[in-house]
């Protein structure tokens, strides 16, 4: 193993970080940088797993409130609903996620033009939902219903395809189904746990055979690299997206699908 292939490893690990809460799909940044830089991970794993530094990114900023739900489980009805209506999101995703894995990783993620072109068809979508003059009623992301809570976890199916964005499908979905900006950011940040720690066990899983030492110290360098990008992203989002709303997220993917699609017509 190379400086270089540690460097990537570093570069792939900060855009996962800082793309892996906001509706632009860290996947298709991370699958379409990799593939311009030429970078190869064993199995696609490396993609998958250093998932788990954006997960412990959210641990870390809010695990004060989440150590009180958790105390408050026996006792506390509202905090009962709360994790089961993270469990029930989380669902639709891990049924699909486990059927159709294969297919996936190996025709899915191995297709940037499909990437680029999810790309902008999300950003221009994403731009039109928010520009809808809704009227929101669920304001407060650990009071949505398991009802809510479950038509939002089949929004997140959409994002096995790469470049929808698991953020932006959840995020566009619950702001359909007339929650706030703010509390939809949120509570993708919340079901993203189950969902990406379950994909980290189950491709890790899959893979345990393939997985060298080498390919443990490139995880290791993009993992700590994802998990110091995302707690800026954690902590600065909901105050940007409050203010500003996703249309900003939306030119930026019809941005970098444009470009994807210039570059791969220009070198392949």
């Amino acid at each position: 193993m190379d400086l270089t292939t540690l460097l990537e490893a570093a570069f792939l690990g900060l855009i996962e970080g800082l793309t892996e809460f906001i509706p632009v799909s860290s996947t298709a940044h991370i699958l379409l940088a990799g593939h311009f830089l030429g970078f190869e991970s064993t199995g696609k794993t490396f993609e998958v797993l250093i998932q788990l530094g954006a997960i412990l990114a959210i641990l870390s900023v809010y695990f004060a409130r989440l150590w009180r739900v958790a105390m408050a489980l026996p006792t506390d009805p509202n905090a009962r609903r709360f994790v089961i209506s993270i469990l029930i999101a989380f669902l639709p995703a891990a049924v699909i996620g486990v059927i159709a894995h294969d297919f996936i990783k190996n025709v899915l993620f191995e297709t940037p033009v499909l990437i680029c072109v999810t790309l902008i068809v999300g950003g221009v979508i994403l731009a039109y939902i928010d520009r809808l003059d809704l009227n929101p009623v669920n304001h407060d992301a650990m009071r949505y219903t398991p009802w809510l809570a479950f038509k939002i976890g089949l929004f997140q199916c959409l994002a096995m395809v790469p470049g929808v964005s698991r953020s932006g499908a959840t995020i566009a979905g619950a702001l359909l189904m007339g929650c706030d900006k703010r509390s939809a950011a949120e509570f993708s940040f919340f079901l993203a746990m189950p969902t990406m720690a379950g994909a980290f066990a189950y491709d890790l899983f899959k893979n345990r055979d393939l997985l060298s030492a080498n390919d443990a110290l490139i995880i290791a360098v993009g993992f700590v690299c994802a998990f110091i990008a995302a707690v800026f992203v954690v902590r600065s989002l909901l105050d940007f997206v409050s203010r500003h709303g996703f249309t900003p997220f939306a030119w930026w993917r019809i941005a970098v699908g444009t470009a994807g699609l210039i570059g791969l017509w220009l070198v392949g």
